[in-house]
Parts: C-alpha cells; structure tokens; sequence
C-alpha cells in the first residue's frame, strides 16, 4: 500500500509498546514500594550518605530535585540529585532509588569505564537524536543519499548512547543491592522489594535501547530499499 511503512510498524510500533509497558510498570512497582516503609526508617538521602560513607566518598554532595523519579548522579558537578519521593521519604522505594544513584556515584570514584564512555557520549548522542532522524527522512524525501547517511550516522551516535546506557545501570542497580546487603541497611525481605524497583527501572533502559535500535533498523531499511 503506498504511503505504508511497513519497517515502523514490523520495528518501532512494538519496541514503543514495550516502552510504554515499561513506564507503567515501574511508576506502579515505585508505588507500591513507596507506601512499604524500611525497618531502620532512613530517608533516602540518610541512606544515600550511609553508603557513600561506607565506600569513603566524601566529594558527593546531595541534593533535593523537583519532579518523580527525576532522581540521578551528575558525574560533572559531583552531586547526587534526588527527587522528593526520594529525598526525605523513608521508604524501601526510596532507599533502593538512592542506592542506585549511589552506585553511579561509586562506579564513578572506582574509574568504571562504560560510565565514563557515556558521560563522553552525550553530546553526540544530544546532536544525533535530534538532528540524525531529521537529516535521513530529509534525505529520504529529497531523494539525497548523502544527506541520508549522515543522518543514519549521527542517529547511530545516539543509539550507541542508548546500548551503553545498559552495563552502566545495570551495574549501578547490582552495586546498590550489594552494599545495601553489606551495610545490613535493609533485610532480605526488603532488599526483594528493592531488586523488585530496581528490575522494573532496569526495563525502560532496555526499552529505551531498542525503541533507538529499531528506529536505526528501520532508517537504514529504507535507505537500502530507495538504492
């Protein structure tokens, strides 16, 4: 059928749902843990201290932000910024969110590589996302090759961005399990609700990745169909 993309609805439409799905569920399981409040009442930013303390970084300061889930380490300034669901709530939620932010701010003090490859990352990923999509449907459109591989190219700058997003959370999540555990901050029936909160972040990253890899899949399908 003309007018049909195919590629987008066999490749984008199903990893956008799956990002959907993702969303839901974990603004739903940080929920649900927010209102399961931790057995030693630490907020996060208390627990957020305590584990920094305990792997000797000093240089990080805290730091309440506005919003949900807004919750992240700047590697940049050396702050660890905290949403207010976080901040001063003593949840198991809150404490596990803190924990992974705490375990950027380790990876970051231990020299982790796969974080330093992001943080040098982000701005070709800032240039490729909004200027690549651009430049290849423009390149498509106007019938241009090289303006439609630039575009792929730069676009593939920010999907790169996205896959190494992956090894950086997931290693800062199994960081945060572990020191919690070697810190007896929470107990095991605790540190279950954490890795559940924890697993369900971890699957808008994994969503995130493949929506940006299907939507490079698709770009370089119609470049090869237009040759």
């Amino acid at each position: 059928m003309y007018g049909f993309d195919i590629y987008y609805a066999a490749l984008v439409v199903p990893a956008v749902l799956l990002s959907l799905w993702a969303q839901f569920k974990v603004k739903s399981t940080f929920s649900r843990y927010s209102r399961v409040q931790c057995g030693r009442g630490i907020t996060g930013a208390q627990a957020a201290r305590l584990l920094m303390d305990a792997n000797n970084i000093t240089n990080v300061a805290i730091e309440p932000v506005a919003g949900s889930l807004t919750d992240h380490y700047d590697p940049g300034r050396h702050v660890l910024r905290l949403s207010q669901p976080v901040y001063g709530a003593a949840s198991i939620a809150a404490v596990g969110v803190a924990a992974h932010e705490t375990g950027h701010a380790v990876q970051h003090a231990r020299g982790y590589g796969p974080l330093w490859l992001r943080s040098a990352l982000v701005p070709v990923a800032n240039i490729g996302s909004s200027i690549g999509p651009w430049l290849a449907v423009a390149g498509l459109a106007m019938a241009f090759p090289p303006l439609l591989t630039i575009g792929i190219i730069l676009f593939a700058g920010a999907v790169a961005f996205y896959l190494i997003t992956l090894p950086v959370e997931f290693n800062a999540s199994a960081r945060a399990l572990a020191i919690l555990k070697q810190n007896q901050v929470l107990s095991g029936e605790e540190l279950a609700g954490v890795r559940k909160v924890l697993s369900a972040a971890a699957m808008t990253y994994v969503a995130s990745a493949l929506t940006a890899l299907m939507n490079l899949l698709r770009l370089v399908l119609l470049s090869r169909r237009r040759r």
